[in-house]
C-alpha cells in the first residue's frame, strides 16, 4: 500500500504534469488579459474617468467576494489532492458535495448582508457624485447578489485543479474570460450604464459556473451532492478558516488603498492609482499559473517525497523569477510612455510615477506565491494569515499616512514595500516549517538580492540609455545567480531545449 501511495504521489507531482499545467493555466489567464489591454482604453473613453473609477471599485468588490467562503474553496483543493494522493477517491467526492452545499448557504447569507450595505458604502463612505449615486448603488447591489456565483466558481475550479484538469478547464476559460472583458464594452454600445456592465459580468460568471460543473461531473458524478459527508469537512474548516483570513487580508492589502484614496481624495485619484495597479497585477497570471499547478502536486507529495517537493519549490520560484523580472525591467523605465500610448497623456501624467513604483513591488509580489503555496499545501495557512495580519497593521496605516504627504505615489510606496516584506517573510516561514525546503530557500536569496538592489535603483532613474543598460545588467545578474542554483536536470533540460531550437532555426 505504501509503494502504491508513493507511486501515485510521484505521478501527480511529475515534471510533465507540472509543465503542462503551468502552460495551460498561463494561456487560460494570459490570452484574455491581452485582449483586456486592448479593450481598456475604449472602456475608459465610454465610461469617463469618474465612472471608470467606480468600475475599478466594483472589480475590487468582486475580488473581495472570493474571501467570503470560510477558506473552504482553497482548503478543498488541498484536501481533495491529499485524498487522491492516497487513493481515497470516494472520500474526496463526498468531501466535495458537502463543501459545495456549505458554500452555497454561507455565500447566500453574506450576499444578502452585502446587498443591504451597498447604499451606505456608496452614499456615505465613497465620494460619489450625486448624479452617479443611484446608478452606482444598483450596479453594486447586482454584484452583491451574484456573490454566491463567485464563491461556487472558485470552489469548482479548485475541484478541477485537484484532479489536474488544467487543459480542458482552460479551453473553456479562454473564450469565457474573453467575454468577461469584451462583454461590458459590447453592452455600452447599447446601454451606456454601469448597470448593464455589471449584468454582462454576472452573466459570464454564470456560464463559467455551468461549464466548470459539467467538466467536474466527469470525475465527481453529481458533484458529490448525492452522498455528501459533512464529517469530512472538519479538517477543511480548521484550515479553511485560516485560509479565509489569509485571503481576506490579501484582498484587503490589495484593494484597501483605492477605497482609502476614494475616501480621502477623489474618484479621479482612484482611477489614476487603480489603473496602473490593475495593469501591474495582471502579471500575477505567471505565479498563479505556477501555484495552481503546484498546489495539488505538493499536497500529494510533501509527506512521502520531501526532496522532490523541495525541488518543485525551487523550480517554481526560478520559473516565476525568469518570467516576471523582464516585465518589471520594461515597465519601470517605460511607465509614462506605456500609459501615454495606452490611455493618453492624462493617465501618463497622473499614473506614470505610480506605475514605476508598483513595477518594483510586483516582482516580489509574484515570487511570494511560491513559498505561500508550500505553506498552504503542508497545512499551515495559519502562518500566512498571522503574517498578513501583521503586514496589514503596518502598511495600511502607512498608506493612509503617506497620502496627504506624497499623494497616490505614497500609497504605491507602501504597496511596494509590503510586497517585498511579504516575499522575504514567507520564504523564511517556509524554510522554518518545512525543513526539506530550507536549503532551497537559502539558495533563492542569491537571485533575490540583486533584484532588490537593481530594481530600487532603476525606479527613480530618468532617461532611457542608463535605465536600459542597468536593466540588462540586473537581468544578467539574476539569471546567473538563478542558473548557479538550478538543479542539474533542469540545466540539462534547458540546454537541450536551446540546442533543439538552434537546430530548428538552422
Amino acid at each position: 500500500m505504501a509503494e502504491a501511495q508513493i507511486s501515485t504521489s510521484a505521478e501527480r507531482a511529475g515534471g510533465r504534469r507540472l509543465v503542462s499545467g503551468i502552460l495551460w493555466n498561463g494561456l487560460g489567464r494570459g490570452l484574455p488579459l491581452l485582449l483586456a489591454l486592448v479593450i481598456t482604453p475604449f472602456l475608459v473613453g465610454a465610461l469617463g474617468v469618474e465612472r471608470w473609477g467606480l468600475f475599478t471599485l466594483a472589480l475590487a468588490l468582486i475580488g473581495v467576494f472570493g474571501v467570503f467562503d470560510l477558506g473552504l474553496g482553497m482548503a478543498l483543493t488541498r484536501g481533495v489532492s491529499e485524498k487522491l494522493g492516497t487513493g481515497a477517491i470516494d472520500e474526496a467526492r463526498a468531501m466535495i458535495g458537502a463543501t459545495l452545499l456549505a458554500l452555497l448557504c454561507v455565500s447566500s447569507i453574506i450576499a444578502a448582508g452585502l446587498f443591504l450595505t451597498v447604499p451606505w458604502l456608496v452614499g456615505r463612505f465613497l465620494n460619489v457624485p450625486e448624479a452617479l449615486q443611484r446608478e452606482a448603488i444598483i450596479a453594486f447591489q447586482l454584484l452583491a447578489a451574484a456573490a454566491p456565483l463567485v464563491v461556487l466558481n472558485a470552489a469548482l475550479w479548485g475541484v478541477l485543479s485537484a484532479w489536474q484538469r488544467f487543459r480542458i478547464a482552460n479551453l473553456v476559460n479562454i473564450p469565457l474570460n474573453t467575454l468577461y472583458y469584451l462583454g461590458p464594452l459590447l453592452v455600452l454600445f447599447f446601454w451606456n450604464s454601469l448597470i448593464g456592465v455589471m449584468l454582462a459580468i454576472i452573466l459570464v460568471r454564470l456560464f463559467s459556473g455551468i461549464a466548470y460543473a459539467i467538466i467536474a461531473h466527469r470525475d465527481v458524478p453529481g458533484l458529490g451532492l448525492r452522498a455528501p459527508r459533512f464529517s469530512l469537512m472538519r479538517p477543511l474548516l480548521r484550515q479553511g478558516l485560516w485560509m479565509s483570513l489569509s485571503g481576506a487580508l490579501t484582498q484587503l492589502l490589495l484593494y484597501a488603498d483605492r477605497f482609502i484614496i476614494g475616501a480621502m481624495l477623489t474618484l479621479s485619484a482612484v482611477a489614476f492609482y487603480a489603473t496602473p495597479l490593475d495593469l501591474i497585477i495582471r502579471l500575477w497570471i505567471i505565479p498563479v499559473a505556477v501555484a495552481q499547478t503546484m498546489l495539488p502536486a505538493i499536497a500529494s507529495s510533501f509527506r512521502e517525497l520531501p526532496d522532490h517537493t523541495a525541488l518543485l519549490i525551487k523550480r517554481g520560484a526560478l520559473i516565476v523569477m525568469l518570467l516576471s523580472l523582464p516585465a518589471s525591467l520594461i515597465l519601470i523605465p517605460g511607465a509614462e510612455l506605456f500609459l501615454r500610448l495606452w490611455l493618453g497623456a492624462e493617465f501618463a501624467a497622473g499614473g506614470g510615477p505610480v506605475l514605476r513604483i508598483l513595477g518594483f513591488g510586483i516582482f516580489f509580489s509574484c515570487l511570494t506565491f511560491i513559498p505561500g503555496v508550500l505553506l498552504e499545501a503542508i497545512g499551515r495557512p495559519d502562518v500566512t494569515a498571522k503574517f498578513s495580519l501583521a503586514l496589514a497593521a503596518i502598511f495600511l496605516p502607512l498608506s493612509a499616512a503617506l497620502l496627504p504627504w506624497l499623494g497616490i505615489e505614497g500609497a504605491a510606496l507602501a504597496w511596494a514595500g509590503r510586497c517585498l516584506m511579504d516575499c522575504l517573510g514567507r520564504c523564511w516561514f517556509a524554510a522554518r516549517l518545512y525543513p526539506a525546503a530550507r536549503q532551497a530557500m537559502r539558495e533563492l536569496l542569491w537571485p533575490i538580492a540583486p533584484a532588490v538592489l537593481g530594481l530600487a535603483v532603476l525606479v527613480p532613474l530618468g532617461g532611457w540609455l542608463w535605465p536600459a543598460l542597468l536593466a540588462v545588467l540586473i537581468f544578467g545578474l539574476v539569471f546567473a545567480a538563478g542558473w548557479s542554483i538550478a538543479a542539474p536536470q533542469d540545466k540539462a533540460f534547458a540546454l537541450g531545449m536551446i540546442r533543439k531550437m538552434g537546430r530548428r532555426s538552422a
